[in-house]
Parts: structure tokens; sequence; C-alpha cells
């Protein structure tokens, strides 16, 4: 499954550019409209997907996608159903990096083993958990990678230079950096510090650097991709769909289209930074 990861980050490379990561919420605010959105995500210029698992107590989260994994769960959304969306999507994409994230707790009720088989057979590509450190990577992260299943790793700035080789150890696929100490959608970056910390981390690692927490507009994804392999937005998209809904939280005709229409606008100021092609 890493392979579509990588194949991905090749196709950036050669076209001179850094790859555009969107996160959205798996049922949020309903399945359909939820699936509707992942598959519209790839054709308005996004590289990789990343799909929320929702959970009850999503401590790095904050206030946009803590209310959509709520109202996602609040519709009966759960793993199964989440794998069963990324199968529904697969039916149609076959290349699109799909990378679920979330928390350990449901894939531990869900139970690992049972949990890897069924996530590599919907065409889930790599897991990105945020609340299990490397000290526990042999309750989830070396399973993933037997699984053939990236396991990515998060960076903060706090990762200092005798952490981030743990923290590296077992990392597949990509590393994310989170660009700011906080919760997602808290604060902007300082952009001027994020090449910076880029380049420290590939000191230690040949994998491609993703930077998220913080990404609004067109503008501010030009200015992460100056210095990184790959921009991630997710708190944005989020809010944008939020904006739609109605008083009852349900979608409406112009809920898709506003998660497009920025992720198209996204993709845009991703591409507008030409980065040095690979050879």
């Amino acid at each position: 499954m890493t392979q579509r990861i990588e194949a991905r980050f090749q196709k950036c490379r050669a076209e001179g550019r850094a790859a555009l990561v969107t996160y959205v919420m798996a049922g949020d605010p309903d399945p359909e409209t939820s699936l509707e959105i992942l598959r519209s995500l790839p054709k308005a210029g996004a590289d990789i997907v990343e799909f929320g698992l929702p959970f009850t107590d999503p401590m790095a989260d904050g206030p946009a996608i803590q209310a959509a994994g709520l109202r996602a769960l609040k519709v009966g959304q759960d793993t199964v159903k989440t794998l069963d969306l990324i199968r529904r999507f697969r039916a149609d994409d076959q290349d699109t990096p799909v990378i679920l994230m979330g928390y350990f707790n449901p894939i531990f009720v869900y139970g690992v083993d049972r949990f890897l088989a069924d996530a590599r057979q919907a065409g889930v590509d790599g897991l990105i958990v945020v609340d299990l450190p490397p000290e526990e990577d042999d309750e989830l992260c070396l399973p993933a990678l037997k699984a053939g299943l990236a396991f990515i790793r998060l960076a903060t700035p706090t990762t200092d230079d005798k952490r981030l080789p743990a923290v590296l150890a077992n990392t597949a696929g990509f590393v994310y950096y989170v660009s700011i100490t906080g919760i997602t959608g808290a604060a902007t970056p300082d952009f001027g510090k994020v090449a910076t910390a880029v380049e420290r981390i590939k000191r230690h690692t040949p994998l491609p650097v993703v930077v998220g927490f913080g990404v609004k507009s067109g503008a501010h994804a030009a200015a992460v991709a100056e210095g990184a392999d790959g921009v991630v937005v997710g708190s944005a998209l989020i809010d944008a769909l939020k904006g739609t809904l109605d008083a009852d939280d349900r979608a409406t005709a112009g809920s898709v289209e506003a998660v497009t229409k920025l992720v198209k606008e996204l993709s845009e100021g991703v591409r507008s930074v030409a980065k040095r092609a690979a050879a």
C-alpha cells in the first residue's frame, strides 16, 4: 500500500512541486456527503487524502475537527462504516493515497489484527495515530508495517534532535511536521521557521516531510510549499463545510462545492511554487 504514497511523492517531485494533503472527517455531516467530498478532493487538486476516524476524545484537535467528529458520531459513523466509505472510494480511484487519521481507542476496540486486515482490504495506505508514542510501537506501529501499511509519525517544534531519531525509527510514507505547538486550526504558523524545521528533520530521514496545522489559504499553502515536500490542510476545509450546513447540521446544495473551491485555491497555491524537479 505504501507504493501509492511513494508514487505520489515521486510524481510531485517530477512536476517540481510540493504535494497537497487534505483532511476531512469520515461521516461529516453524513456518510453520503462525506463520500462525495472524499471523491471530489483528488479532482479538485488534492494529491493525498487524510480521512478522519471519529472519536469522542480527540485530544490533538481544535474546535473545528472536534465538532466534525461529533457530527459524524451523531449520525452513527464508526470504524466499520469508515472503512466502507474508503472501499467505495477505491471503486473509482485506485491511485490517490488514503491515510486514516485518528486515535488508538477505536482501533483497539475493533481489534488490531482485524482492523489492519480490514483497512488493507478497504484500500487504506497508511495510518496516523496521534496518541501512540514510539515507546508503544508494539501496539500498532510494528503490526501495521508488517501488514503493509505506512505508520506516519508526527514531529513538532518541541521534538529536539535527541528525541527525533526515536520518533522517526519506524516511520514510513512521510513525516508529518506539526508547525505550531497546540491543537489543530488554533494559530497561523511562522512560515519563516517552517523551512528551517523541515531542513532539520531531513537531516535525520530520507522521507518526505509535510507540514500542517494552521494552513488556511492558498497564500499560506504557497508559503509552506517553499520549504516542505507537502502541505496539509484540515481545519480550514472543515470550516468551509460547516459554513454551508443548515441549522440541524445537515448538508445543503453548496456543501461539497465549498470544500472543493477551497481545495482548488490551495492546489493553485502549492503549484505556484516551483521546486527543483527530480532528475
